[in-house]
């Protein structure tokens, strides 16, 4: 018997103007749920595109864990042995030395500085390559030498090297901020060491591409006076990054005090915090344009109550019972809240598509980290939309239904 119940509320939704297939005022409710539906998908795709390029282009530009020594101001002494029992950790992929320190460029002969981060990395790691700058050094995309001028060799980002104006060839000081010396009368002198340009990388990461240095590891160590067994730590790569924490611990444990460790969610665990926040408060921002079309969906079955009083009082009076009047107005108002949803959802899908197939957003990479708009969506995300979206359209059927369903037949029919 529910195929009266549709009968009804179909002609019920529907306009009372031939050539119309629904009225206005179910129009303005399907078109409610369409936009809020839409602009959610969209918004929410964003946001976990955004996280995901960061996440990748994050665990592509820096190793999943740290090891230092506590106390020392950034110097690991002894790291052969140590480079040893940690590779041996199970889950451990890779492992090498690394030298890190701020420094200044200068192109040389040149009067225009800027701060940077040098990295110095060992040529001959064994394992994985730890980064997407040591998968160039070791498929031959970049190189750090031979070089013409016979100076250490120097791979500098790529928003770096073109704010500077530098090329491969080009030679540069580069002034240490670490080892500062002092002369007979006591003044300040800091060491500077000359290099060539070798290569320009580019990570897809502006804080990277923009600050990042990269030498070898004994041209590091000579910059900072450092003997041949003390780095700044070691960098760690695991088979599974996300496991980065467990790892940690474990490599911390082996090692034993002074050693610690520092994994990649933590390093950047702000940064996460804030977008899983700012997803969060977006989707319930938009969530609300849902409410205020599940509105128009009561106000649009009150209207029909009111409207066809009497036809419902003389559909009860025929024997059509409360629940039934009540399913009757419930699935109207589903059927605008599905409608709705499905348009709103193609339509999303199709917004999302578009604007990722053809990069129609570009954003400034000093404030957001990359250059265009990511988008992701997860199928978690997708189904939690619709569903919200059709249980809002339901909620919103519950009180104009119970009032059709409270209707007495003769008091209805008398209505004017």
């Amino acid at each position: 018997m529910k195929r009266l119940e549709w009968f009804i509320a179909r002609r019920y939704l529907a306009s009372r103007r031939k050539g119309r297939f629904l009225s206005l005022i179910t129009l303005i409710a399907i078109g409610g749920i369409f936009l809020g539906v839409m602009a959610l998908i969209t918004v929410i795709a964003v946001m976990t595109g955004l996280q995901r390029d960061l996440q990748a282009k994050i665990l592509g530009t820096t190793p999943h864990v740290y090891v230092f020594e506590e106390g020392r101001g950034f110097r690991l002494e002894g790291w052969p042995g140590l480079l040893r029992r940690v590779r041996e950790i199970p889950r451990v992929a890779a492992a090498e030395p690394f030298v890190m320190t701020q420094v200044v460029i200068v192109p040389t002969g040149g009067d225009y500085a800027q701060f940077g981060t040098l990295y110095g990395v060992d040529l001959e790691p064994e394992g994985e390559p730890m980064t997407t700058v040591h998968r160039g050094l070791k498929n031959g995309d970049l190189a750090l030498g031979p070089t013409q001028s016979g100076r250490p060799g120097i791979l500098v980002g790529q928003r770096l090297a073109s704010r500077m104006g530098l090329l491969p060839g080009t030679l540069v000081t580069i002034i240490a901020g670490e080892n500062i010396k002092t002369d007979p009368l006591g003044n300040y002198i800091p060491v500077t060491r000359e290099f060539e340009v070798t290569g320009i990388f580019s990570t897809g990461m502006y804080e990277y591409d923009s600050q990042n240095l990269y030498v070898a590891l004994p041209a590091a160590q000579d910059l900072l006076d450092l003997p041949g067994d003390v780095v700044s730590g070691l960098a760690v790569n695991l088979d599974d990054p996300w496991q980065a924490k467990e790892v940690g611990t474990a490599i911390a444990d082996t090692l034993g005090f002074p050693y610690y460790t520092q994994d990649w969610m933590v390093l950047n665990q702000s940064l996460f915090s804030a977008l899983k926040l700012e997803k969060m408060a977006m989707g319930v921002i938009l969530s609300l344009i849902i409410v205020v079309a599940a509105f128009n969906i009561i106000s649009t079955l009150i209207m029909v109550v009111t409207d066809k009083t009497r036809e419902i009082g003389i559909l009860k009076s025929m024997g059509l019972t409360d629940g039934r009047v009540l399913l009757l107005f419930i699935l109207q108002g589903l059927a605008i809240g599905l409608v709705g949803t499905a348009l709103g959802t193609f339509g999303g899908l199709g917004l999302v598509w578009v604007i990722d197939r053809f990069d129609l957003i570009s954003l400034p990479g000093d404030v957001y980290l990359v250059d265009t708009l990511p988008l992701a969506l997860d199928t978690g995300d997708l189904i939690l939309i619709i569903v919200t979206s059709i249980t809002i359209a339901f909620a919103a059927t519950i009180y104009p239904a119970r009032q059709a369903a409270r209707l007495q037949p003769v008091e209805a029919i008398r209505h004017e």
